[in-house]
């Protein structure tokens, strides 16, 4: 691990900046029913696509975006950045968190499938494609509240 200056540490603070952004931004797509349609259409693979753009967009709002961060001078976990690992759990649990608790899976994939044909592993499938669609959401709020504040 690289020592790094008082300003550039990683702190808990950082984290609440990109939980406050993260939900900012992730909040009106998990109750959209335009994202939960597109998610019970999405093949696997768009939804391995979209996982990618996360980590592509989060990592350069952190790091190319922002010319007074590097990340080779940053705490690290297994050589990735604590700040990134944070910034990629921040974008998908804040998504998880809101559609569980407004029971978006429930409520809106029937208004896309037969409710007969909603078994519990489709419902699963299904909202882990809404996750990866909102985290592209999610981790630009995330990423922009880590970085301005």
């Amino acid at each position: 691990m690289v020592r790094v200056g008082r300003q550039r540490r990683f702190q808990l603070a950082d984290t609440a900046q990109q939980i406050v952004g993260g939900f900012l931004l992730a909040g009106p797509f998990v109750v959209t029913d335009e994202v939960w349609g597109l998610a019970v259409g999405m093949e696997w693979y768009q939804a391995v696509l979209t996982v990618a753009i996360v980590f592509a967009v989060g990592y350069g709002a952190l790091y190319k975006a922002d010319d007074d961060r590097d990340p080779d001078r940053e705490a690290e976990v297994g050589g990735v950045p604590v700040r990134f690992i944070s910034l990629i759990l921040v974008s998908y649990l804040s998504v998880l968190i809101l559609a569980l608790s407004f029971d978006a899976p429930a409520t809106l994939i029937p208004n896309h499938m037969d409710p007969a044909e909603i078994t519990l592993q489709m419902q699963v499938f299904v909202t882990l494609k809404a996750i990866s669609i909102g985290s592209v959401f999610s981790v630009i709020g995330a990423a922009t509240a880590d970085t301005v504040f």
